[in-house]
């Protein structure tokens, strides 16, 4: 390295190449040309075709890994500078994030301390990234040495001490079709999955001490085949942020249906409790994270500049000071870390 990479100029240059999920294939091309120009020995982890994730370390034994994601949700949205601000997609979720992970790093290896970069893929979608780069842990593809993993989302330069959890479940109603004009030779599945879903609000769900309420979202919704005719079909998928096992929410819902629906459950991320540290303010995470896929890469931490309510928003963005300050904070936890 001859001179420190800008976290500014290294954001932007990030956030000016799609990587929306499925598409991260030119974002880690770029990443690893341009570290492995620094000096860093970087190491791809097949995730699947034209997807890897990449590793980075300068040393053989790296006891802390700073580790955050490079795909983001769609659209894309090119990055632009006003006044104080970075925005675009990407800007706080997750491509600021990288940027400053990546300046910290410089700053520790000119130190000489052990320190890795891991950026995956996938985690907005499936977490298949992350699985990737558990199984690399213990495979012998990258260095087993790992004591500590710092993940990147935006918590408001916060230490988040806990993060919810994540299940996504396909609701499904039948009925029987009939001409419009006879409603009562048909059964309408629209109206009674509008039904059902009218009682969740009077559904006790389980809350923590620490994580507080579960949260239930009806994302979409979608059924039938026509004005005049009787929906002999429809769902809604909706998914849960978990504060206690996913069993437990699963139980809730099974009683909630109680036969007058069908459950289709999908890809679950667990909640999980957080390392805390001196120094830093500390927040709980609402949204879920691929810390509860990267058990092998040591104890967890989460920190990031930026905040999860504009992320996958348009109008989302980074305030320059902040991501600044952020390369500082990653450094200092970093080497508190190692010590």
């Amino acid at each position: 390295m001859t001179t420190p990479s800008d976290p500014v100029e290294l954001t932007t240059r990030l956030m000016s190449i799609d990587s929306t999920s499925g598409r991260e294939g030119d974002v880690i091309a770029w990443a690893d040309d341009y570290l492995a120009a620094r000096g860093w020995r970087t190491t791809r982890i097949p995730v699947s075709a034209g997807r890897d994730d990449l590793f980075a370390t300068a040393v053989d034994a790296p006891r802390v890994t700073l580790s955050t994601h490079l795909d983001t949700v769609p659209p894309y949205i090119a990055p632009r500078v006003d006044g104080d601000r970075i925005l675009g997609r990407g800007a706080c979720d997750a491509k600021g994030i990288a940027a400053a992970m990546i300046c910290a790093a410089e700053r520790l290896r000119m130190r000489n301390l052990p320190v890795a970069l891991l950026f995956v893929v996938g985690e907005e979608v499936t977490h298949d990234g992350a699985h990737a780069a558990n199984e690399a842990f213990t495979s012998g593809l990258v260095p087993a040495t790992s004591r500590a993993l710092i993940d990147g989302e935006p918590t408001e330069s916060t230490l988040a001490l806990g993060t919810k959890g994540a299940i996504r479940v396909t609701v499904h109603t039948a009925g029987q079709a009939a001409h419009s004009a006879y409603p009562h030779l048909g059964r309408s599945a629209t109206l009674d999955l509008v039904r059902l879903l009218a009682e969740l609000d009077a559904t006790e769900f389980p809350r923590d001490a620490l994580l507080g309420e579960t949260t239930v979202n009806i994302g979409s919704l979608s059924g039938g085949v026509a004005d005049n005719v009787v929906a002999p079909s429809a769902e809604a998928r909706i998914m849960i942020r978990l504060v206690r096992p996913a069993p437990e929410v699963m139980s809730v819902l099974e009683r909630w249906a109680d036969g007058r629906a069908t459950l289709e459950w999908g890809p679950m991320v667990p909640p999980v409790k957080l390392g805390a540290a001196p120094g830093f303010e500390t927040s709980i995470a609402a949204f879920a994270t691929d810390i509860p896929v990267l058990t092998n890469w040591g104890t967890p931490y989460l920190f990031g500049p930026g905040s999860i309510h504009v992320a996958h928003r348009d109008d989302e963005f980074i305030d320059v000071g902040e991501l600044r300050r952020a390369v500082e904070s990653y450094e200092r936890l970093a080497e508190g870390l190692i010590g």
